[in-house]
């Protein structure tokens, strides 16, 4: 039997896995990694973050987002973005690193990757500071501003990725950013090509020339038209594929430059009334339909957790209880 990395390996690289891989168990993401805390920890918290964004967790919801009113945003006019941005410092105490180091150490990276964990994304970092609107606005009508911003974003993440490579040394990467709804992107890839690109480009490329062999990026959004660009950036693995992308019709067109992690919704079976068997109807389909190559079944959630208790552990039982039917 092949360990959860070798057969991992094999799944991406067209070789011949035994069984599906299941979920993110090639995975030991090093959550203990001292970082700005991105988002609020808990229903019905609000955390002000270093950055200066304050995000608002209602009791009633599933998570949190930040505060866009005038009182909250961070940047109220684009042009001035110099005089309210400041990025916190990406320097820790060795007692603050030490529960990162002792989790990595414990792991067998002959069975799983040591993970690094990074969110939120460059292009959530642009809409948590001024709203989601203003940024796509900006874009249109400040883009040299905004180049500015994504570049202040971009030196902020390397000098963190500098940090993380010298303490853990991970052999992977997971890293968020969400780049549509679940029909559509945010912007063209036209667009995404002049702003987003370049920065992945040298945020990944630094990860990779210091030793990360694994790039997993989560978008648990419709972006397949934005996959030559992850390919051009150098993602592995696109985690939160959602089945509105056709991830069949991607594997076809795709596989061999780049994995699927998801097809299975988070929005269809992580609600109250979830059933085992609605779980497996989706994951069956799901495996029926993508292959047992450059695929892994997976809910689109962004973490190795589900929103309801139990349909994360649940999505993984039929997963193998599918492995062994299939294989």
């Amino acid at each position: 039997m092949l360990t959860k990395r070798q057969n991992l390996m094999e799944v991406i690289k067209g070789g011949n896995p035994d069984r599906f891989v299941n979920q993110y168990e090639f995975m030991e993401i090093i959550l203990e990694a001292p970082m700005d805390l991105p988002l609020a920890p808990a229903p019905g918290t609000r955390v002000k973050n270093k950055w200066g964004i304050t995000f608002d967790w209602p009791a009633d919801q599933i998570g949190s987002f930040p505060m866009h009113d005038d009182e909250h945003k961070v940047i109220k006019d684009i042009t001035k973005w110099k005089e309210s941005v400041k990025a916190p410092s990406v320097f820790y105490t060795d007692e603050e690193w030490a529960p990162a180091i002792a989790h990595a150490e414990s792991v067998d990276r002959s069975d799983k990757f040591v993970t690094a964990f990074c969110a939120p994304g460059i292009f959530e970092m642009t809409h948590h500071l001024m709203s989601m609107e203003d940024a796509l606005m900006a874009l249109y009508e400040e883009p040299e501003a905004m180049k500015e911003l994504i570049d202040y974003v971009v030196e902020y993440e390397l000098a963190y990725a500098k940090e993380f490579i010298e303490h853990i040394h991970p052999d992977a990467l997971f890293h968020h950013d969400d780049w549509g709804s679940q029909i559509s992107t945010f912007i063209s890839p036209a667009m995404f090509d002049e702003f987003i690109l370049p920065a992945y480009k040298k945020v990944y490329g630094y990860w990779k020339a210091n030793g990360v062999e694994l790039i997993v990026h989560h978008s648990d959004s419709y972006a397949a038209t934005l996959v030559p660009e992850m390919i051009e950036m150098g993602v592995d693995i696109w985690q939160g594929v959602m089945t509105t992308n056709n991830v069949p019709d991607l594997i076809k067109k795709y596989g061999g430059q780049i994995t699927f992690m998801g097809d299975i919704d988070s929005g269809r079976v992580d609600f109250p009334g979830w059933t085992r068997e609605l779980i497996y109807a989706d994951a069956k389909k799901a495996c029926e339909e993508c292959g047992k190559l450059y695929f892994i079944p997976n809910l689109s959630q962004g973490l190795n957790i589900s929103s309801f208790p139990g349909v994360y552990e649940a999505t993984s039982e039929v997963i193998d209880q599918l492995s062994k039917e299939m294989f």
